[in-house]
């Protein structure tokens, strides 16, 4: 059985920073491309950030030079280091595979950022 477990959210002012981690269990990490998403009040989930297997990146043009994506396949985690932080990025973060599965979706974690 796969689980996703997000930490790392919580309540910060515009312009700070937060890291956000993953452990994953019950798949192959290393073999998965992987993935941030997020979803606001009102709207749809969407994607974040993603890393492949092998380490290359891409990122949603809002979060372009603010967020960074990284893995450990050794620890089977995927991390989110979140810069310059604003108002519009608040939203519950969730880790998932690229593309995501529906049934590994996890409980997410909070961001909230103050103007």
């Amino acid at each position: 059985q796969v689980h996703l477990v997000e930490s790392g959210g919580g309540l910060v002012q515009a312009g700070e920073s937060l890291r956000l981690s993953c452990a994953a269990s019950g798949i192959i990490f290393s073999n998965n491309a992987m993935g941030w998403y997020r979803q606001a009040p009102g709207k749809s989930r969407e994607l974040v950030a993603l890393i492949t297997s092998g380490g290359r990146t891409n990122y949603e043009d809002s979060v372009k030079g603010r967020f960074t994506i990284s893995r450990d396949n050794a620890e089977n985690t995927v991390s989110l280091q979140m810069h310059l932080l604003k108002p519009e990025d608040t939203a519950v973060y969730y880790c998932n595979t690229f593309p995501s599965q529906n049934v590994y979706w996890g409980q997410g974690t909070q961001v909230t950022v103050s103007s």
